[in-house]
């Protein structure tokens, strides 16, 4: 059951916002703007300690209210190495190239922020998901490219986009790919809500 809680999404992204949408979820949208600081270099690591700085930032601004604050890092992670947004043209052909004909995971961190009368919880989780490519040519790569869609996504191409002609096989959740594990941000949702009853 989804709560009747005010939910807030820490993420501007649009496709967070399509994907907690689809699983009927009624929020409101307001980005952190905390500067993300790393410690770690494990992937896992990584998502969960950005997703909480995410969530924390935005739920400090409503200690006086009831609301539940998701925040949501993802990272591609090939051969030990993460990926997070091309810096450039070039710098995405270097990432759609070591990827292609490979396999890498994307990581998923997601932080539940809860604020009520009671006082502040925090629970975070993650979900990784292995993603092989299809051997792509150079020209390939560089129309991709062209299409603008790898600019602003981390490892430099959107599976939900027209990069999925490149996608041999997927072993995980598709969703968190995207930029959620919407299923199971709803289970964690719902044992973290039943135990604050």
């Amino acid at each position: 059951m989804i709560p009747n809680i005010p939910i807030i999404l820490a993420s501007q992204s649009p496709r967070r916002q399509d994907l907690l949408i689809q699983g009927g979820f009624t929020f409101t949208v307001e980005p952190s703007t905390v500067e993300e600081t790393i410690t770690t270099t494990i992937p896992s690591d990584v998502v969960l300690e950005l997703s909480r700085q995410k969530a924390c930032d935005v739920c400090k601004k409503h200690t006086k209210e009831t609301v539940i604050v998701i925040g949501a890092d993802t990272i591609v992670c090939h051969n030990g190495t993460i990926m997070g947004k091309p810096t450039s043209r070039e710098d995405a052909f270097s990432m759609l190239s070591a990827l292609q004909g490979n396999t890498h995971q994307v990581y998923t961190g997601v932080t539940l922020c809860i604020n009520t009368p009671k006082g502040m919880t925090t629970h975070s989780f993650y979900a990784c998901t292995d993603v092989t490519f299809y051997p792509m040519s150079d020209k390939e790569i560089n129309s991709y490219i062209a299409t603008q869609e790898p600019m602003d996504k981390a490892g430099a191409y959107g599976i939900q986009g027209s990069c999925a002609i490149y996608i041999q096989e997927i072993k995980g959740d598709y969703n968190n790919v995207v930029g959620l594990p919407l299923s199971m941000l709803y289970q964690e949702m719902s044992k973290v809500l039943s135990s604050l009853e």
